[in-house]
């Protein structure tokens, strides 16, 4: 984890009249161990592994202290539940593949879309501040082979699936 999100995060818990705790503490540290999206309770059971005594609504106020902050950003992965990605931070305009099968998600940036997201806003009156672009997609080895690894592990490991539209 950079140091820059914990110094900037500490000057915002200051800022609020919060303190540091080593919950909070183990959760950040949870939460941008990193790249992979996560939703609150994906994350609460990660941060009990490290610190038996972090509480599930702990990992919720510190979820919406991290967006505040502007550390984290919410994301729509499709499904009911909210997603966090830790990299915002470091990629602010970064883009989601997702696989309607398997739930595997992959980020990319283009420099063309950037440019047309840049293109489109002026053109319309607009400045861009940040662009994000969810693409969801089938599986191709699921298709070609009949059987996708990811889809395998997701079920295995018991993480969530997307809810396929028929």
């Amino acid at each position: 984890m950079e140091q820059a999100i914990l110094d900037k995060l500490d000057a915002f818990i200051r800022k609020k009249g919060l303190r540091k705790t080593p919950q909070r503490d183990a959760i950040v540290r949870t939460a941008f161990a990193n790249d992979e999206h996560f939703t609150s309770e994906e994350l609460f059971e990660r941060s009990r592994k490290a610190n038996a005594g972090v509480s599930r609504a702990t990992v919720y106020r510190t979820i919406s202290l991290l967006v505040e902050a502007g550390l984290l950003h919410e994301i729509d992965l499709g499904g009911d539940l909210k997603t966090y990605d830790p990299n915002f931070v470091d990629k602010p305009s970064h883009n989601h593949l997702v696989c309607i099968d398997c739930g595997k998600v992959l980020e990319f940036e283009d420099s063309h879309l950037e440019l047309l997201n840049d293109c489109l806003t002026r053109r319309l009156g607009f400045r861009p501040m940040r662009q994000t672009i969810k693409i969801e997609a089938c599986c191709e080895q699921l298709r070609k082979k009949g059987v996708c690894p990811n889809l395998i592990k997701a079920r295995v490991t018991g993480k969530r699936l997307p809810a396929r539209k028929r």
